[in-house]
């Protein structure tokens, strides 16, 4: 048989299911039952409820870790007013207003899902202290938490052009506060954006895990891309690395990985998020009106003449509070419908048959860390290869990060999915229609490196389907 006639057939046997190992068939979780026939549908079972697994601290802290950990844990959730740095533009009042789910240090939370912690904080933050902003069309009290990005920037006479942009255009002003002075700025026309179709979103990433993520090495984030390098190539897999443009290493934090450090992140989404100039981003942002500019920057800043973790910056005291964030752990517990630990079990032999692991790689190994224990030469199960990957042009945000395409994005680590409300980068997928099933059914359009992976899920009975979103509820 020639070379070209055998890969063909090794193709078709892939996207058939035969190459993979024989799947079982499990009944549905129960609860679902007297559902099972010919009508029968696989659904996501909906957000895991019981124990919260996530939001501890690393368990092997030092008494004085500790005290800086709960420390950077209550500046993460202070509220963020004009005299400590909020604005002249902002997209809400404290970081753990958007990484709430399923607790401080997570993602985008919603008014009705478990535990509960009430509507989109955007909504109260769009008119706190008094601003007098308009919420736009698509921050809504269900959630999800958004920032908005446009992808091409703006002619003197309002007119899209095609030259980049990407950056975050701020949703609200501080004008109209009573601790805003006389500062008066316009929000962004998002109507017209939208309708001229520049307009993109992206929701929280959650945090927990992240001192982890920060000390894989570089060199275990290649070996694992070379691995199964022939099956990828057959699959269509090609993922890559993005790299720092100042020291040329691997960055990991973002959508797009394109943050390399834990505090880069931070003091990122410091400045863009909330206005607050720091020692990473020194400078107010888009250049407001004088009148708006209240504060001598940056506004956070180390606090020379304070003692102990009080001498350390907001920013710095954020980031010692996700570096120290456990892990979420895996659990069956509280999964609505009650699946067997059998359904579990085949859903995750199901998501190695079909190949999600290639991307959303299960384990990988820490290097060695002077912090502490937790952080040293540890199996990180964050279910990512911390590569961006196209996605194809049903995803694609037509923002470029790095050396990250339009439609490529990191594959997202998957531990703590199962308490997780809103998938994809800019929370398309909800509740309302399917959620995990819907996020999955996006990974494929024309372009995308998972259409083969998805053809396979295709392959799949509803009952095998029903196993591996039982298994992701899981994680």
């Amino acid at each position: 048989m020639s070379m070209k006639k055998r890969t063909v057939v090794l193709v078709a046997l892939i996207v058939s299911g035969v190459a993979a190992k024989p799947l079982r068939a499990q009944s549905a979780p129960s609860g679902t039952s007297s559902t099972i026939g010919s009508g029968f549908r696989a659904s996501d079972p909906g957000v895991r409820t019981g124990a919260l697994s996530a939001g501890q601290a690393l368990s092997t802290l030092s008494a004085s870790q500790s005290q800086f950990f709960h420390d950077g844990r209550a500046r993460f959730s202070e509220v963020e007013q004009v005299a400590n740095g909020l604005g002249p533009t902002y997209n809400s009042t404290s970081c753990a207003s958007c990484h709430a789910q399923p607790v401080t240090g997570g993602t985008s939370p919603s008014t009705n899902q478990y535990p509960n912690i009430g509507p989109n904080p955007q909504i109260e933050a769009a008119n706190a202290g008094g601003a007098t902003n308009k919420i736009p069309f698509f921050i809504t009290a269900d959630g999800p938490v958004r920032e908005a990005r446009f992808p091409f920037k703006l002619a003197s006479n309002g007119s899209v052009t095609r030259m980049p942009d990407g950056g975050v255009h701020a949703l609200f002003t501080i004008t109209g506060r009573s601790d805003a002075g006389s500062c008066n700025m316009e929000q962004p026309n998002f109507d017209a954006m939208h309708q001229a179709g520049n307009l993109i979103f992206r929701i929280p990433t959650p945090t927990f895990g992240a001192g982890l993520i920060e000390n894989i090495l570089d060199s275990t984030i290649l070996a694992n891309m070379r691995a199964n390098e022939n099956l990828k190539q057959l699959l269509g897999i090609s993922g890559h690395p993005n790299y720092s443009g100042n020291d040329g290493s691997i960055t990991r934090f973002g959508w797009k990985a394109q943050n390399k450090s834990i505090e880069m992140f931070t003091g990122e989404a410091y400045n863009v998020e909330m206005g607050v100039t720091n020692e990473l981003f020194p400078d107010e942002r888009n250049s407001p009106p004088q009148v708006c500019m209240l504060n001598s920057t940056p506004e956070d800043a180390t606090n020379f003449d304070a003692s102990g973790f009080l001498i350390l910056s907001d920013l710095a005291q954020f980031s010692n509070f996700m570096r120290f964030l456990a892990p979420p752990t895996q659990s069956s517990a509280g999964i609505p419908g009650n699946p067997p630990t059998s359904s579990i079990q085949n859903g995750h032999a199901i998501f190695e048959q079909i190949h999600c692991n290639l991307c959303h790689a299960e384990a990988l190994q820490t290097g060695a860390s002077k912090l502490t224990p937790g952080l040293n030469n540890q199996t990180a199960a964050l279910f990512s290869d911390l590569l961006v990957h196209h996605m194809g042009s049903g995803l694609t945000d037509n923002v470029a990060q790095g050396s990250a395409g339009g439609d490529e994005f990191r594959t997202a680590p998957l531990w703590g999915l199962g308490q997780r409300i809103f998938f994809l980068h800019d929370g398309r997928s909800t509740p309302a229609n399917g959620g995990l099933v819907h996020a999955i059914e996006q990974h494929a359009s024309s372009g995308s490196e998972a259409n083969t992976v998805i053809n396979l899920y295709h392959s799949l009975s509803q009952e095998q389907r029903q196993d591996l979103l039982n298994f992701l509820r899981s994680l």
